[in-house]
Parts: C-alpha cells; sequence; structure tokens
C-alpha cells in the first residue's frame, strides 16, 4: 500500500456516494507498501436499502502499478470467492450498480472492506502456525475458483527486472550484481513445474496479515494472486515470516510452526517437501528483484517507504545454505 494519487476531500466523497455505504467522514492515506494508492476510509455507514452489513470502515484502493485492469475481474472475485466460504479476507464493497470497480481520473479503484486486526512482527510459534493454517485453508478454498491468472513475476519475469535495473543495481549495494549472477541462472535451471497449483497469494507478508491474539483475523493484500504452485506459496510465506531483524536470523521455531499449520490443514507431497529449499531461494530472489526495481524507479515525492533488497538477498543466501533443515514441521 502507498499513495502516488492525491485524491482531495470532494473528489472522495463523489465516490463513495456511488456506493451504499453512507456518507464520508474521513480518510487518511496509507503509506506501507509500493503498488498502489490506498486510503483509510470511515463513512456514516450503509442506509439500509440493499446494504448486505452495517460497515462504516473501508479500505480504497486505486491501481497504480504492475496491475492490469484485466487481471482485476480475477482479484476482486477472489476475494469474494474466499469470502463466501468464511475464509478471513475482506470482501469487494460494490457500487450501486453492482460493479466490482470503477474508474476514476483514468485509473480503477475499488473498495475494499476493513477487517480488525493487527500486523505482528515479531510472531510466536502459535501464531506462526495459525498463518500456516490460514494460508493453507486458502489454498483448499481456492481449489473450485473458476478463474485462471498466470504468475507474472515467475523466474523469467525476476530475470527481466534485473536487466531493467541494468547498472543501478550496483547503486543499492556494489555486490548485487554478482550476487544476482551467481544464484539466479541456478534457480531458474533447477525450478519444478509439476507440483501441485492452485489459486496462491504469492505476498503473504506479516504486514498482509491481521490477526487478534494468535488467531488470523485477515489476510489482505491479494494484488499478486495467480495460479501456481501451493509449496512455492508456502515458500514465499516462510521466507517473510522465518527472520528477525533486517533479514539476518532465521528463527527455526517460526519457520517449523509455519510449516506445521499448513499441513495441519493440508499436508505436502513428498515432492514438494523436496523441492521447498529451492523454492525458496526463489521466493528470495523474487523480492531481490522487485524491491530493487521498485528502489530504482519509486518517485522521490511519492508516500512510501522504499525496501531494501538486501533483506531478502541475506535470506537467498541462508536457504542456499541451509538444505531442507529450516522446513522441518515443529512437532505436532
Amino acid at each position: 500500500m502507498a499513495v502516488y494519487t492525491h485524491l482531495g476531500a470532494d473528489d472522495l466523497a463523489g465516490l463513495i456516494a456511488e456506493y451504499n455505504v453512507g456518507s464520508l467522514l474521513s480518510a487518511k492515506g496509507i503509506a506501507e507498501g509500493v503498488s498502489n494508492s490506498n486510503w483509510l476510509l470511515e463513512t456514516s455507514g450503509a442506509d439500509g436499502h440493499g446494504a448486505a452489513r452495517q460497515a462504516t470502515r473501508f479500505i480504497l484502493t486505486m491501481y497504480e502499478r504492475r496491475i492490469e485492469l484485466d487481471d482485476l475481474p480475477f482479484f476482486l472475485g477472489l476475494l469474494d470467492h474466499l469470502a463466501a466460504r468464511g475464509g478471513p479476507v475482506p470482501r469487494t464493497i460494490h457500487d450501486r450498480s453492482g460493479a466490482a470497480f470503477r474508474m476514476m481520473d483514468g485509473k480503477a479503484v475499488a473498495l475494499i472492506e476493513y477487517l480488525p486486526g493487527v500486523s505482528i512482527d515479531r510472531p510466536s510459534p502459535a501464531q506462526a502456525r495459525a498463518v500456516g493454517r490460514a494460508l493453507a485453508g486458502m489454498h483448499v478454498a481456492s481449489a473450485d475458483f473458476a478463474a485462471t491468472r498466470a504468475n507474472d513475476l515467475a523466474p523469467p519475469d525476476w530475470q527481466d527486472l534485473f536487466q531493467q535495473c541494468g547498472s543501478g543495481l550496483a547503486t543499492i549495494n556494489a555486490s548485487l550484481p554478482r550476487i544476482v549472477e551467481t544464484h539466479l541462472s541456478a534457480i531458474m535451471a533447477g525450478w519444478p513445474d509439476d507440483l501441485p497449483r492452485t489459486t496462491i497469494h504469492a505476498d503473504l507478508f506479516p504486514d498482509n496479515v491481521l490477526m487478534l491474539g494468535d488467531d488470523v483475523s485477515g489476510m489482505i493484500d491479494f494484488y499478486f494472486a495467480c495460479t501456481d504452485m501451493a509449496a512455492y506459496d508456502l515458500a514465499v510465506t516462510h521466507a517473510a515470516w522465518s527472520f528477525g531483524g533486517p533479514g539476518t536470523m532465521f528463527k527455526p521455531e517460526i519457520g517449523q510452526a509455519l510449516v506445521a499449520g499448513y499441513e495441519d490443514i493440508r499436508p505436502l507431497t513428498q515432492a514438494e517437501r523436496a523441492a521447498l529449499p529451492l523454492l525458496a531461494q526463489g521466493a528470495a530472489m523474487r523480492f531481490v528483484a522487485t524491491r530493487a526495481f521498485d528502489w530504482i524507479n519509486t518517485p522521490d515525492d511519492a508516500l512510501v517507504a522504499r525496501k531494501d533488497p538486501m533483506d531478502f538477498v541475506k535470506r537467498l543466501q541462508f536457504y542456499a545454505e541451509a538444505g531442507d533443515g529450516p522446513f522441518t514441521p515443529a512437532p505436532r
């Protein structure tokens, strides 16, 4: 999440008038993340004419970067599909005409249900296990989701992003070009193509999970969701959750709890388990690529915190050396 486009109070009030959620009371830009403009909105509440709930807080998203308009029905339809099956995800708020998104100043915008909870930056094993269960639950619940979407951040796309970064990689860190050259070709050469596939989140970082105590109350920001390997999604989540500080210290109790929670709901196949070390290296490389690209290309005046790609370089190097040990599940 971020704010690249600035909307005035009149713009936001006019937009909210197109929904059955009452009138706009307040709006606050959200700075976290790097892809879209987002606001936390509060309204006076639905007027009772056709509204399913009396919710008064929402997230408004304006789609700015990496998201194609043709992909929005997939993203927003997935939220509605998972929410209808009781998943901890926000539903899409449809406007008075039934549309899941609208156009504003040439850009698509969507209103999303606000879910309670807090993002945890220092998870306990119990919380990590709950996240693993929620991720597996999403994979199971999306099995009958009819829509599909190719992963546009697959290994060839990482390579393309690095090429676009060019000499800018060395401005981030002098060692980065060499590290990418050392690891990327090996990851791409060994990348599996025969593991079970489903709809995956592909970006389940701690700031995309809301928790109430040890329970997951919400999984959000599905705008990288796609059809890909379930085990890759677990590897992405493992890389995102299992390290402390600036990516330098692996926390085995968190990684083990995450895998165990996942297998509480969806046991891994032998092939999936064997592939996890390479998939985790790929997950780390994916975030090195996107963070490096964003570091170089994010406008200086954007209300957004850039993220250091070297954090995931350290995770990549850890996974490359650690083998399958980090993926041993916690005792049941």
